[in-house]
């Protein structure tokens, strides 16, 4: 996929995402609307989505072992590397290697991924393995500070990270994709349905969220600067080069992996920090600006992961 055609099939992302902005700026619709949307979104119409194209996939083929476990190492290493690097308390370390490491699954890859291929269902492994891990270790990392015994604030930390309606629906669909349970066609057709508005909605969601919250350039400071080029620039080139020359993947789990690595920093990132008290400044800085740089830089992944 050349340049050209990698920017032909982002009309619609820049579509969607920009009405939102242009919507929220010009004030047609209030930016404080995006939490009705983001909601539908996330609770609704992503776990549809995924329910669906999980239950009737292949999981044999879904779940590349040896894809998963490059993507994994280019995590890990990514994330000692930040570790190292980042001075501070643990919340603030915890806080910034998810800025730097975890990515916008729900409400960024899940759309952009059916825009450009028509399917978001290699998605799920590594949302997976971001919810069920990373989120898990940064969510007992802030726990820690917190009140309670240490068993109690493990237990706090692994319930948030399973307990949202995307993990659940795509845990409920491999469970009865192995079992083989029946789902009635009428169900799985509505449910596909109500997946066709995840992609837009999330986009115009996003969208309405940054044009509300305006931008400072002058004002980025050397520490959202750092946390943005990493997330953006260097983990996903360390995933390619991982993942190409030391795991030898190829093919379309390549161009995969290095797009999923090079999504922006989750909205999650402002929720943790707003709810702990850790650089909320900082985490939405962060949130809007590796968006917005993420949508300049899809083209050029899209055409550097298939050389």
């Amino acid at each position: 996929m050349d340049v050209l055609a990698a920017l032909g099939k982002l009309v619609p992302v820049v579509l969607a995402f920009g009405t939102g902005a242009v919507f929220a700026r010009r004030k047609v619709i209030p930016a404080e609307a995006a939490g009705f949307f983001t909601d539908f979104a996330f609770l609704f119409a992503i776990p549809s989505y995924l329910f669906g194209k999980i239950f009737l996939s292949d999981l044999g083929h879904l779940f590349d072992v040896r894809a998963i476990s490059a993507y994994a190492a280019s995590a890990a290493l990514c994330v000692l590397l930040v570790g190292l690097v980042v001075r501070g308390g643990p919340k603030v370390r915890a806080l910034r290697v998810m800025a730097a490491v975890q990515v916008n699954t729900a409400y960024f890859a899940v759309p952009v991924f059916v825009m450009l291929f028509g399917d978001a269902a290699p998605i799920f492994p590594i949302l997976l393995l971001q919810v069920c891990l990373l989120s898990t270790v940064i969510l007992a990392t802030m726990e820690f500070g917190g009140t309670g015994s240490t068993p109690r604030k493990l237990a706090r930390a692994v319930w948030a990270s399973l307990n949202t309606p995307v993990v659940l629906a795509c845990n409920l669909a491999i469970l009865l994709n192995l079992l083989s349970v029946p789902v009635p066609t009428p169900l799985l057709d509505g449910l596909a349905f109500v997946g066709e508005a995840a992609a837009p909605v999330a986009l115009f969601a996003l969208g309405l969220y940054l044009g509300g919250a305006g931008l400072s350039i002058r004002g980025t400071t050397r520490t959202e600067l750092a946390l943005i080029t990493f997330k953006c620039l260097a983990f996903p080139l360390i995933t390619l080069l991982l993942c190409r020359y030391a795991f030898h993947i190829t093919g379309d789990w390549l161009k995969y992996l290095v797009l999923i690595a090079a999504m922006p920093s989750p909205q999650n990132l402002f929720v943790f920090a707003q709810r702990y008290d850790v650089d909320v400044d900082l985490a939405a800085s962060v949130v809007v600006k590796s968006s917005l740089v993420t949508l300049l830089l899809l083209p050029l992944w899209v055409q550097w992961a298939t050389l």
